[in-house]
């Protein structure tokens, strides 16, 4: 593998990264905010952007997932080497392996046990009082979900930033 082709590869990751981070805060300040403001009850608004996360959940998978790829894999098939201790290279996969276990978590975990809750409700989440276990159960979920959304694009910002300093000649 070339330094050019690396070149292109690490450019090509950083657009996914930067492409899903522009999805995220579409959704989180204009689509989200918007769809709770116009839809005619919390509930519907609920699972209107609920709807949505779960199709930027998988958005992250692949843009997190083959950026991670596209950056390790042709280094890896080239055997590169880094020097003693963690360089640039463990820095940024671990980085992007971070990303995929809050994707994990929140695909598999916080966003099912969200949905359980609102389905063991069983009345829309205005009309159940602040108080009930499962609406607290439900309030901490979404925070933890709403966070895992924040550290993602965070991370996404981190990752597409640093793509400018992997390695791309193989010391010998």
């Amino acid at each position: 593998m070339t330094e050019k082709n690396l070149r292109r590869l690490d450019l090509f990751s950083a657009a996914l990264l930067v492409l899903w981070l522009g999805l995220a805060i579409g959704f989180a300040f204009v689509q989200a905010p918007v769809t709770f403001k116009l839809a005619e009850s919390r509930d519907v608004a609920g699972r209107i952007v609920g709807a949505s996360l779960v199709r930027l959940e998988w958005a992250a998978w692949i843009a997190f997932g083959l950026s991670l790829a596209l950056v390790w894999v042709p280094r890896w098939l080239a055997e590169f080497k880094e020097k003693d201790g963690v360089g640039p290279l463990r820095l940024w996969s671990a980085a992007a392996l971070a990303a995929l276990l809050m994707c994990f978590a929140s695909s598999f975990i916080v966003t099912p046990r969200m949905a359980q809750l609102r389905a063991h409700m069983a009345a829309p989440i205005d009309t159940v009082p602040q108080d009930h276990p499962d609406r607290v159960a439900h309030g901490k979920a979404h925070r933890i979900s709403t966070q895992l959304m924040g550290l993602r694009m965070l991370l996404a910002l981190g990752l597409a930033i640093g793509v400018a300093w992997l390695p791309r000649r193989k010391d010998d």
